[in-house]
């Protein structure tokens, strides 16, 4: 018993060594930089030598090390990046009228100035807006003296088309003996009209009403642009957003990698804060 338990001692002894070997090139690696060495280092401590316990242990706080120099790299990049969209950002807003109550409404809508209520009273129309948050809506507006009931509708160029599905979110009215109805399309749930448009813009477009009856039109080159840059700015608003989102997993990612240290270190050394 006594012969193989020295003999236990001595192929740790050896593991420990040629582990450390592993360690200390995960070490430099990080010091570089290179973080994916690193941990490929320090997984094959793991794997090879799962009887070196201390090159182990000093890896999995190397490894703590590596995770959180990982996030705060990817932290300054998702700063540069977020930067570089708010720059684009500023410089397209001055194209757009920004409608929003103070009392009422936390996250306004951002209109071509072409399609703002006021110049459209009475008019039906396809009217894009695209919230502070990035969410692009597609608005089919009816205004007629009699109601159609329209839930849906269809765009088409020539022989090619897209139709949104049955819209979830309807309004009626009457202003003044004048039927008015309203359906909303959010990006990603249009059916790809909002698309069709955009790709169509210099082409003349139709526009069916479907519901109860259906009703015809056309869409002015006016209202094609409108979509077409209420688009683009959605395209940089919801990039924003998506980084924010980015960013704050980022930094929680770093809060409990920061917590786990700290938590090692006093289970190490309880006198240590």
């Amino acid at each position: 018993m006594l012969c193989v338990a020295c003999l236990w001692g001595a192929c740790g002894n050896g593991d420990e060594e040629k582990a450390q070997t592993f360690l200390q090139e995960a070490e430099s690696a990080w010091r570089a930089g290179d973080f994916n060495r690193a941990k490929l280092q320090i997984d094959s401590i793991r794997i090879r030598y799962p009887k070196a316990f201390d090159a182990r242990k000093q890896g999995v706080r190397l490894m703590q090390k590596v995770e959180l120099d990982e996030q705060r790299k990817g932290l300054v990049y998702l700063d540069s990046m977020l930067q570089a969209k708010q720059q684009e950002f500023e410089s397209m807003k001055g194209h757009y009228v920004l409608e929003k109550d103070s009392v009422y409404q936390e996250i306004g809508n951002y209109f071509s100035p072409s399609q703002t209520v006021e110049k459209n009273i009475n008019r039906t129309f396809l009217r894009a807006q695209v919230s502070e948050k990035g969410v692009m809506t597609l608005t089919s507006i009816y205004c007629g003296i009699g109601s159609i009931h329209h839930t849906s509708v269809k765009v088409s160029s020539g022989d090619t088309y897209a139709e949104t599905p049955v819209s979830a979110d309807i309004y009626e009215t009457t202003d003044l003996g004048w039927k008015i109805e309203k359906a909303d399309y959010p990006l990603g749930k249009d059916g790809g009209v909002i698309g069709y448009i955009v790709l169509n813009k210099e082409k003349p477009v139709r526009v069916e009403y479907r519901g109860d009856r259906s009703y015809k039109t056309a869409m002015t080159p006016a209202d094609k642009k409108a979509v077409a840059e209420v688009y683009a700015l959605a395209q940089v608003l919801s990039s924003m957003e998506e980084i924010r989102k980015e960013r704050q997993e980022v930094n929680r990612k770093i809060e409990f990698i920061t917590w786990k240290i700290k938590e090692s270190v006093e289970k190490e050394d309880p006198t240590k804060e």
